[in-house]
């Protein structure tokens, strides 16, 4: 079992920026075993891919409407991983969910994910 959560949510303004954190844990499991990942899911729409990364940091993947905008990273020392949001949109207004997947690779298929935390609303507005 791992426990997955979500932190930094807020209201920002069109044009600025969040930073979210996702801390993960488990008994029997390392940090350094998981690959992570960050979806996200506004109202009246599916679980959207938005980036992950390795268990080293080493290897990142973006969704293309982030891109530029949106850094992921980690600190494995505090078993956190991060993403980093700049240049905010309205359309980015969704809730952000932090995901885990054990000894397994970075993947863009939520499926692929072992555990997952409780989200972080995130709203663009003015």
């Amino acid at each position: 079992q791992v426990q997955v959560v979500e932190s930094g949510g807020g209201l920002v303004q069109p044009g600025g920026s969040l930073r979210l954190s996702c801390a993960a844990s488990g008994r029997t499991v390392a940090f350094t075993d998981l690959a992570m990942g960050w979806f996200r899911q506004a109202p009246w729409k599916g679980r959207e891919f938005i980036a992950n990364i390795d268990w080293s940091g080493g290897i990142t993947d973006y969704a293309d409407i982030v891109k530029g905008r949106f850094t992921i990273s980690r600190t494995n020392a505090k078993n956190t991983v991060y993403l980093q949001m700049n240049s905010l949109k309205p359309e980015d207004t969704a809730v952000y969910y932090c995901a885990v997947v054990k000894y397994g690779k970075v993947s863009q298929n939520a499926n692929s994910y072992d555990y997952w935390g409780q989200g972080t609303q995130v709203t663009v507005s003015s």
